[in-house]
Formats: structure tokens, sequence, C-alpha cells
């Protein structure tokens, strides 16, 4: 029996280099293919998420000729301002919407031809005519709000075709909004109450003011507290503390403080903030001071890197000149450390920004309406005010929702872009 050939070391070093050629050139798919899925996701979260929130942006608006009716307004003439802020702003609407359609006299059908309109659609009126007093006997063309179900419709988010019990809107009131779009009363207008106005039960008047407000007072606080003392610990256990079990014991326990779900900070919050030193529920004191505990290690982790990353050399020469330990390191070390750590602080910020758990935890989900003027007030945050609106029931809610992760979106990311040009801007390179 004849032995096989012995095969020569360059057909070895040929058969290997063909076979990691061949799996660099799978490892290289498999990684492109990972590349192409995640990119997929994004798009299509992206696409769900703007082509159902944009439409949130603008608001149904309806074209009417409002009487302003002296006898209503101002019946004793005394122009005074509380007297012009209580009189029936809505029900000179109603009168205006009703002259066009003078057949509809019955009160079930008054009621649902009034229904066309918000509740708040005499707001801009009342505004008009407390700024101007002397519009006051005149007949004026305004754009009022529509109803959210109406706004809906023309919108396209409710379909015209379905069986009349399955909308919220009669087949009337279809044809009463055929009727004013045939006139061109009906428009889709810039909705500044989304970006004004607080929370409301009617998504026509909802808006994201007072929460985005709630939100940078906490961030305030949290910054506030958070940035020094994270950087001060950073500095002592980088520069000052002995090597010793005890500070191991400490930056073990900060790099698990890094990993612990927010929620627990939040139940801590509660615990130690609200039971124990009695601060107020709701409000973005109480908040910022539990978004500070969880951001505190991210910043100080930040901080530590940042100074680890000036070279030795820096603190030997400024030691080497007769500079104290404290001048090295706040003169020569610090500055050069600052940018990781504004970064760090930046990158932290953005996380405690869109976080929900720990606030709901202390009470932030209450129904906040004012706009809050101090961080003691009760006040709301945006991560909360999409928690809330998505558990509404009403179909107009799902698109604010949407505009309110899109606001959300934006300011994180500004908030990371800002860090990435700090970091570009004073990085300096040794």
């Amino acid at each position: 029996m004849n032995s096989p050939a012995p095969r020569s070391l360059k057909d070895v070093v040929a058969r290997g280099l063909k076979r990691r050629y061949r799996n660099e050139q799978t490892f290289r798919l498999l990684g492109m293919s990972a590349l192409a899925a995640g990119l997929a996701f994004l798009a299509f979260f992206f696409y769900t998420l703007i082509g159902n929130g944009y439409t949130a942006f603008q608001q149904t608006r309806f074209l009417l000729d409002v009487e302003l009716d002296e006898d209503t307004i101002d019946p004793e003439e005394t122009r005074a301002g509380e007297v012009l802020a209580r009189a029936n702003y809505l029900g000179l609407v109603r009168e205006a919407l009703g002259g066009l359609f003078p057949d509809v006299t019955a009160r079930g059908d008054l009621r649902a031809l009034y229904a066309l309109l918000s509740p708040g659609a005499a707001l801009e009126l009342r505004e008009r005519v407390l700024a101007d007093p002397a519009l006051i006997g005149t007949t004026q063309r305004i754009w009022v709000l529509a109803d959210d179900d109406i706004d809906m419709v023309v919108k396209g988010h409710i379909e015209r075709d379905l069986e009349e019990s399955d909308r919220r809107i009669t087949d009337r009131q279809l044809q009463w909004l055929d009727s004013l779009e045939a006139e061109h009363r009906v428009e889709l207008r810039f909705n500044r109450y989304f970006f004004t106005a607080g929370a409301s039960s009617d998504p026509e008047l909802a808006g994201i003011w007072s929460a985005t407000v709630g939100s940078f007072f906490m961030l305030l606080v949290t910054l506030a507290l958070s940035f020094p003392l994270g950087v001060a610990t950073a500095i002592y256990l980088e520069e000052f503390a002995p090597r010793n079990r005890w500070t191991d014991l400490i930056e073990v326990n900060i790099n698990n403080l890094a990993a612990v779900p927010s929620i627990v900070f939040g139940l801590l919050g509660l615990a130690l903030f609200i039971n124990v030193f009695g601060l107020p529920r709701s409000a973005p004191l109480v908040g910022g001071l539990v978004l500070s505990l969880m951001t505190l290690p991210v910043i100080i982790i930040a901080s530590r890197a940042a100074l680890t990353a000036v070279p030795p050399s820096i603190r030997e020469a400024a030691l080497g000149v007769g500079a104290s330990k404290m001048q090295m390191v706040l003169h020569h070390v610090l500055p050069l450390a600052m940018p990781g750590m504004l970064t760090g602080t930046i990158i932290g910020m953005a996380r405690a920004l869109g976080e929900s758990a720990p606030l709901l935890m202390i009470g932030m989900v209450a129904f906040i309406v004012d706009v809050p003027s101090s961080p003691l007030d009760p006040a709301s945050a945006l991560p909360v005010q999409v928690f809330l609106w998505a558990d509404s029931p009403e179909r107009a809610f799902v698109e604010r929702t949407s505009a309110a992760i899109i606001v959300l979106l934006v300011f994180l990311l500004l908030m990371n872009a800002t860090a990435i040009l700090l970091r570009k801007r004073f990085e300096r390179r040794f």
C-alpha cells in the first residue's frame, strides 16, 4: 500500500491563508449584517416616531366671525380687567358657529354642533380682548381651536369611511365639517399650545412647557450638586487618597452604584428626602436630589478617567519647580482634565434628563397644570409627561406622546453634541 505524498510547507501555508481569509470575510459579513440590522431597526424607530408625532405640531382651527357683544362682555362698560376676563367668550364663539348653520335649532343638534369646538376655543379671543378692550362691539375674524376628534379626522388618523358606531363623531358632524371645509374655514395651523401650555385633559390644549420647566429646575439642582461633589471626590481619590483597602472598597462601591437600577435611587429618595426630611412631593428639588445620587457615580468615574489621562510628566514638572501638591492639581492637572470632566458630566446629565422611574417613585406623576416658578413648586418632567400621555386613551394623545419623545430626543442629541464639541474644542494631545 502506497503512503500519501508528504505535503510541502508551501501547501500548508497556502491552505492556512485561504482558511484565514475565509474566516475574516465571514466575520466581516457578520459585522456588516449586524450593523445593517441595527440601522434598519433605528430607521424603523425614527420612521414610526416621526410618522406618529409630526402632526402634533399642527392643530385644526376654524375661521369664525365672532361678534364681540358689549352686553355679554362688559354690560356695565367698566372695561375692568377682572370683568373682561370673566366674560362668556365661549358662548360668543358658539353663537358665531351656530350662525353658519341657521337650520340647526334643536337642543341636541346644537350640542353636537358645538362639540366641533374645543373647550378652549375662546382662549385666544379672550386674550385679544384683554390686550385691546377697544375691540368690544366689533366683529373679529379669528381662528379658533377645533375639538381633538375633529382634529384627528382632518389629519386622517380617524377614517371617515368607518361605521358611525365605530367613530367618536357622527355623520351629521362630518357633514358640518365638510361644509366648513368647502367654505375654506378649516385649516391646519401651528400648534403653539404644544410648546406653551401645561398638562390638560383636553389633548388640543395639552403642552410640554410645564414639564420642560420642571426638567430644567431638576437638571439645575442636579448639576449644582453632582458636578462639584463628583469632581472633588475624583480629585481626592485620584490625587490625595492613600492606596489601601478602604479606598479600594470605596472605588468598588462607586463602580457598583453606577450600575444600580434607577428605580432604586427613587426608593432611596422617597425614604430619605420625603419621609425623613419632609421635603414636598412632586418638587423639582427632590427630583434633582434623586437624580444627583444617580448621576454622581457617573461623574466620579468620568472625572477620574480624565485625571488619569493627564501625563505624569505634568505633575512631576510642576512639583519640580516648587509647586505644592494642591497647586499642582489645581493649576496644572485640573485644567487639562476639565474637558473630560465636562464631557462626563454632560453625558450624565443627559442620562438624568431621560429618567422617569425614580421620578415616579417621588410623586412627580401628579397632574400639574401650572408652570412651576421655583424648584419647590409642584412640577412634572418630560419623561413623566410622556408616560402620562402614553397611558391616555384618546387618539390625539398618541401623536403628542410621539412629539414629546421627539423633543426629548432633540434635547438629548444637543447635550451629547455639546459634550463632543467641548471635548474636541478643549482636548489637548500629549
